[in-house]
Formats: structure tokens, sequence, C-alpha cells
């Protein structure tokens, strides 16, 4: 193993996810978010047709997208008591860089189904993921009932054939955790044959 690929090993060793309320600030700055999104770039795109796309979630707006968590929350459950809706309130406050990820169903080749850009969209966040990691920032994605809600798709202006998918947040770690433990490659990889024996 060279040198390269003994750090890049590291670096997939070393990635974990940390929830957002493990991470605070500082988040990365503007050069820092700049490697952060252009790594997305670097994923497999099969017939370039840039299906996904990420919004940033400024300070200013994190109170509006908590709004709209607790008009989601309500959207599912309307008898949902006020310590319930300001939780869900409080979510859109935690890490210091927050954005979401869209998936575009319809965007250019038809015959490029939804489950291929949603898999070039999961190569595009997990080399952000590790961008931030080699930066020295934790990082998570989460998801929820909320993403579906009319009221989170109001505030994004989703059209039809958009998908709110996830949330990524970067932040510091503020409270580590032990790194779990990986499944082995057996556990996972099987081999094609066709040899009755």
């Amino acid at each position: 193993m060279n040198e390269i690929s003994s750090l890049f090993s590291q670096l997939l060793q070393s990635r974990q996810t940390l929830l957002p309320k493990r991470l605070g600030l500082p988040g990365p700055d503007a050069e820092q978010l700049s490697l952060i999104l252009d790594a997305a770039a670097h994923a497999p795109d099969h017939g370039q047709l840039l299906p996904w796309r990420f919004v940033v979630i400024p300070d200013a707006e994190r109170s509006a997208l908590g709004r709209a968590f607790a008009d989601a929350l309500l959207e599912r459950d309307a008898a949902a008591l006020p310590e319930q809706l300001q939780q869900a309130h409080e979510k859109a406050l935690r890490s210091p860089l927050l954005l979401m990820l869209v998936v575009e169903d319809e965007r250019g080749d038809a015959e490029i189904g939804l489950l291929e850009r949603v898999i070039s969209a999961g190569c595009a966040v997990q080399n952000m993921l590790l961008m931030a990691t080699a930066l020295g920032f934790g990082s998570a994605l989460t998801s929820g009932k909320a993403l579906k809600s009319s009221s989170l798709r109001e505030l994004f202006s989703l059209s039809t054939n958009e998908h709110a998918i996830c949330f990524l947040s970067v932040g510091t770690v503020q409270r580590a955790k032990a790194a779990r433990v990986r499944p082995k490659a057996d556990q996972y990889v099987s081999y094609l044959s066709t040899d009755p024996r």
C-alpha cells in the first residue's frame, strides 16, 4: 500500500456519524465550505444530468426551517404538545453548517431512473462527508418525516419532480463517541457462481 492509499484508508476509517447535537462552532469557513461543496462534483453522474442539488440553510433562515419542522409535526399530529413543537423547532438550530439534499427525477434522460439518480446523490454526499472529515470536522446525515411535509416542500419551493432526501450537518465535534464496529466484507459480499456443485 502506497502513502496515498494508506492516508485514504485512514480517512475512510476515521469517518463516523456525529449527530448535530454533538456538533458546534466553529463551522467551516468560506474556503473550507468551498472544498466541501466542490467535492460533490466528483460523484459519478450517468449522462451528466446533475440530478441533485444542495441548499445551504444560513443562520438567518434557521428559524424559518424550525417553523417548517414544527408545522410538519402538526401535519402528522394535530395534538402535538407545545414542548414537542419546540423540540421540532430546535432541530433546525443545531450544527454550524446545515444543507439539504434535493434529487430531481425527470431532468435529462428519462431512461436514467430515480434510483440511479439517488445513488449519484449518495456518492456526492459521501464525497462531502469525507472532505469534511479530512478538514477535521464532524458530520452527519439526518432524515425524518418532515422531509415529505408540505410545509418543508413549500419553504424550499420544491417542484413535484423534486425529492428532499436528507440534511447534511457539519461542525466541530463537541462530544466525541466511540467508533462503532464496522461490518466485515464477507458480511455484505458474495460471488456469482453458475457452478451447480
